[in-house]
């Protein structure tokens, strides 16, 4: 099955598709949040579309910056409306692990 994963910065896109690949997919981390183009996701006809969301605080987290731009993670936002609206998966990464991320993306392409 061919995998795209999108999300905005530091939501775990590379990690994710990674794993996946790991467990037998084709997946491949799609940085839709840095285009104008609505649907890059789609680009390579994937099977599935994944998205994974993180709130403002844990991406500052994560990128180790408290004054990391709101205004960019609303621009983000706008820019992943149509993979959101388009996902087959989507799963909000704030207060799971790697491994809790993976279950549950494999268990909802399972289905």
């Amino acid at each position: 099955m061919r995998v795209a994963v999108v999300g905005r910065c530091a939501s775990g896109k590379s990690t994710i598709a990674a794993a996946l690949r790991d467990h037998g997919y084709d997946a491949w981390p799609v940085a839709q949040e840095h285009s104008i183009v609505s649907a890059l996701w789609n680009a390579r006809q994937p099977d599935a579309l994944v998205l994974l969301d993180a709130s403002l605080a844990t991406v500052r987290k994560r990128r180790r910056n408290p004054d990391w731009p709101d205004w960019i993670y609303e621009l983000q936002t706008a820019r992943l409306a149509n993979a959101r609206a388009s996902a087959h998966v989507v799963v909000n990464t704030d207060d799971l692990s790697i491994d809790a991320v993976v279950s549950n993306v494999l268990d909802k392409l399972a289905r």
